[in-house]
């Protein structure tokens, strides 16, 4: 175990345990360095599709997609398959990256509305 698997890191105002994170995301059987599928534990349908979309618009990948193996279990399964010369890694870490770029987006654009209503409230 490394010292980076047992630091924890910030990000914004929380800290994240990055060997937790770590941790709830595995390679399934049969992965080539083009072709491999991920099973996150915890997740579901709203990490899933999000994922999905955000590494579909990759021009590198020429397949990705998503399954929940069954309602009752807390897991979520997800399969890129790149084109020649791309591993599907990076592309998963990059698909990541670009997910919590896009929801810091998200935030910050909420975040201004809601100072703009609240100003707006204040003034009638």
């Amino acid at each position: 175990m490394s010292e980076r698997d047992v630091v924890p890191q910030v990000q914004g105002d929380e800290q994240r345990d990055v060997k937790v994170d770590r941790d709830r995301i595995r390679v399934l059987g049969g992965a080539t360095d083009t072709a491999a599928s991920f099973q996150f534990d915890g997740e579901d349908h709203t990490l899933g599709n999000a994922l999905r979309y955000t590494i579909m618009k990759n021009p590198d990948v020429e397949f990705c997609g998503y399954s929940i193996p069954h309602p009752s279990e807390d897991k979520m399964n997800l399969r890129i398959q790149t084109y020649d010369g791309v591993s599907v890694y990076t592309v998963l870490e990059k698909g990541l990256d670009d997910l919590m770029a896009m929801c810091d987006v998200v935030e910050e654009k909420f975040k201004e509305a809601r100072e703009e209503h609240a100003q707006r409230m204040d003034t009638s």
